[in-house]
């Protein structure tokens, strides 16, 4: 019996089995979670329903979150079949590929602004307008990702201000959920070597830096960041909503970069 026994979550966001939604899936199936799955375009369908059979779902929709009517009928069919949703998870966010190298400045645009904030941000609270009702009298949780708030990260520029609307969207909807029993947090990971994060220019050297720099001296995996996760959602963490939760080896205490970190 694991810790998510009886629960029922809808996971969002694989793009292939190095995500960090796959992590997640993988963990919160281990402890005993029914998955439903979640697919953004017709290319990503495949790899999703292997993932769904991996871990005995066979309930899997598509959901472009720029489309107020698939998000209507992904929850319709979590209805149908389930009649309630116990876990939400989050893991979604875009911004045009021409936004993610270069200066901010030089290369953020109005639409490309309004696209990244949408897809990336707008996205959680409207899937948690749709689950809201699924979930009273359940205990639920709500889990987003998030990354490069805090601090500037080179070629990262649109994307971060997308990520602090996306963290202040966890606080303003923790707060109006509360009193309805259901919880919501955030994991911003360190780096990791994503599928997504392929489009930011200079990753590699991102990477690098952050298993110099980190204090464990070592990058993070899929499944550290699927432990936490699990955690969060399950009732172990049943005093904790609103929290941004770091799951980076450490590499966000450091402030400036040790010496070393430059040599190559």
């Amino acid at each position: 019996m694991g810790f998510l026994s009886g629960k029922k979550a809808l996971i969002t966001g694989i793009a292939s089995t190095r995500s960090i939604a796959t992590g997640i899936a993988e963990a919160m199936h281990r402890e005993g979670a029914e998955l439903a799955y979640t697919y953004a375009i017709d290319k990503l369908k495949s790899r999703v329903e292997d993932q769904a059979h991996s871990t005995n779902s066979t309930l899997v929709t598509a959901l472009d979150v720029t489309k107020d009517a698939e998000i209507e009928s992904t929850f319709k069919a979590i209805k149908d079949a389930w009649g309630g949703l116990d876990i939400v998870i989050h893991s979604i966010g875009f911004a045009p590929r021409e936004l993610l190298a270069g200066g901010y400045l030089e290369t953020v645009t109005r639409d490309g602004y309004a696209i990244a904030h949408d897809i990336s941000a707008y996205s959680f609270a409207a899937l948690g307008k749709a689950a809201r009702p699924l979930m009273q009298g359940r205990a639920g949780a709500m889990l987003t990702l998030s990354y490069g708030v805090e601090r500037a990260v080179p070629n990262y520029n649109v994307m971060g201000p997308a990520k602090a609307s996306l963290e202040a969207n966890v606080r303003y909807m923790a707060a109006e959920l509360g009193p309805e029993n259901i919880r919501v947090n955030c994991i911003s990971a360190g780096p990791i070597k994503t599928l997504a994060a392929s489009g930011i220019k200079g990753f590699r050297n991102m990477l690098n830096l952050a298993e110099k720099v980190a204090p464990l001296k070592r990058l993070v995996t899929i499944e550290e960041v699927g432990n936490v996760a699990a955690f969060l959602v399950s009732d172990l963490a049943s005093a904790v909503t609103g929290e941004i939760v770091y799951v980076d080896a450490g590499f966000s205490i450091i402030g400036l970069n040790p010496p070393e970190a430059d040599d190559e």
